[in-house]
């Protein structure tokens, strides 16, 4: 009880000061988007009695009905962000545009996109949900101009941080800067978020798999096979039996098997053959891309690494399989037998 707490301000200037892995500024732009979870934890933990559940009846740029609290999570992050002289210019999943920093207000050399209420389908009835963001920097030759989408457009790789707090029975904020992965849980009483989990690292084998199996006679052969042999169990050719977990939650099945192992899939869908895939590659794909591969994991989209992708659009989508290294392995391979016998 008496051993000393890091807090999140602390551990982020001592990778600034000692690491030398962390530019001041971006230290800044992380303590302010770690406040702006911190509000949007407040207003989630009072659901109904803060009036805040239910739709709006509007829709977002993806044509999802929005909830109170979409909107409301997307505003604070907006607000929070757009004055600290750290950013040029941010993009939302909840808008179709790219969102200008004021010219009252300092311009930063960084760029942020965020999925303000990951999993919002599930507010209404208190199940596990989260802020999602990623951060790059601007191209060089933006210096003296405005930031267009074009900016935007990089490969995750590109990434200098990444990020996601979940808003469960404790809330929580997993950080990447590129050198692995730590996780900080948020002391309600006082207001502060303290180093909880160090250098989380997902384990290479699983017996857990994540997937919405309702879809089973939309997918692909190479992610039917896969999960066949998951649920044939000790008698098939994996020859130990597998658990199923899903949670419709994105942040909340990653942070899982981040904390304990797995494989989470959402794979290209039948239904809607002229897209990828469901998720937005630039607010959660990349994003969680680098959370995984920094805890030892792997993302593909069953073919090629996520982070490698060219994004050609701002609210792009992508299939995606990721978590312990070995399952991503098979699955991608399955998918590229697959490719090879056609």
């Amino acid at each position: 009880m008496n051993k000393k707490r890091t807090s999140l301000t602390q551990y982020l200037v001592e990778k600034q000061r000692t690491d030398k892995a962390l530019p001041p500024e971006l230290r800044l732009l992380i303590e302010i988007v770690s406040r702006a979870c911190k509000t949007i934890s407040h207003h989630v933990s009072k659901g109904a009695l803060g009036g805040v559940l239910g739709s709006l009846g509007t829709e977002n740029i993806q044509g999802e009905v929005q909830k109170k609290l979409d909107v409301i999570s997307n505003e604070y992050l907006l607000e929070a962000n757009e004055w600290g002289g750290h950013l040029a210019a941010m993009a939302s999943e909840e808008m179709e545009a790219i969102y200008l920093i004021p010219n009252r207000y300092p311009k930063g050399e960084y760029l942020l996109l965020f999925d303000p209420l990951d999993g919002s389908s599930n507010i209404d009835v208190n199940v596990s949900i989260g802020t999602i963001f990623s951060v790059i920097k601007a191209p060089a030759d933006a210096s003296g101009r405005d930031i267009c989408e074009a900016d935007f457009m990089q490969p995750g790789h590109t990434q200098v941080a990444a990020g996601y707090a979940i808003y469960g029975p404790q809330t929580m904020l997993v950080l990447t800067v590129g050198e692995g992965v730590v996780g900080f849980t948020l002391d309600r009483e006082m207001g502060s978020w303290v180093l909880t989990h160090e250098d989380l690292t997902i384990p290479e084998q699983t017996s857990e798999f994540a997937i919405n199996m309702s879809n089973t006679r939309h997918w692909e052969k190479p992610v039917n096979r896969y999960i066949d042999e998951c649920l044939a169990g000790t008698e098939g050719p994996r020859g130990k039996n597998f658990n199923m977990r899903w949670i419709a939650s994105m942040v909340a099945d990653v942070h899982r098997l981040i904390i304990r192992g797995g494989v989470f899939m959402y794979p290209w869908d039948a239904r809607d053959p002229n897209k990828p895939g469901k998720l937005r590659l630039m607010y959660e794909a990349n994003p969680m891309s680098f959370l995984v591969e920094q805890a030892g994991g792997m993302s593909t989209n069953g073919r090629t690494r996520i982070m490698d992708i060219q994004p050609q659009g701002l609210h792009e989508r992508v299939s995606v399989v990721m978590g312990s290294k070995e399952e991503v392995e098979r699955v991608t391979r399955y998918h590229l037998e697959a490719d090879q016998a056609k």
